[in-house]
């Protein structure tokens, strides 16, 4: 007997899909999300200040906001040591970093194509 059960995803009339992707997308569709996950990915870890660094026309509260977002997707840690001055640096957890090595192929075609 055949299968009579659907893997794909399923769709409203108007095309929006119920599936594990929509959340992906969500987070990673905000402005400076795929950068920062390529930016944290390219170190080991980074302090706030050497984001901005990299990102220089993102705004200090879009790049905090997009960082918390990150962490409670679970695609960044944050450690804050107790040193004076205070340190903290965000690195990409391992489903962070699964992300970063999907996302490459997607920014590697859009870089030979724009």
């Amino acid at each position: 007997m055949a299968d009579t059960t659907s893997s794909a995803p399923v769709c409203d009339v108007d095309g929006t899909c119920y599936c594990p992707l929509t959340g992906v997308i969500d987070t990673l569709s905000r402005k400076y999300a795929m950068q920062l996950v390529s930016i944290i990915g390219a170190h080991d870890s980074l302090r706030f200040a050497e984001i901005e660094d990299h990102l220089p026309t993102a705004s200090t509260s879009t790049i905090s906001k997009r960082l918390d977002e990150f962490r409670e997707a679970g695609l960044v840690s944050r450690t804050q040591y107790n040193e004076i001055p205070p340190r903290v640096e965000y690195a990409l957890t391992d489903d962070g970093d699964e992300v970063r090595t999907r996302l490459e192929p997607l920014l590697q075609w859009a870089t030979e194509n724009n």
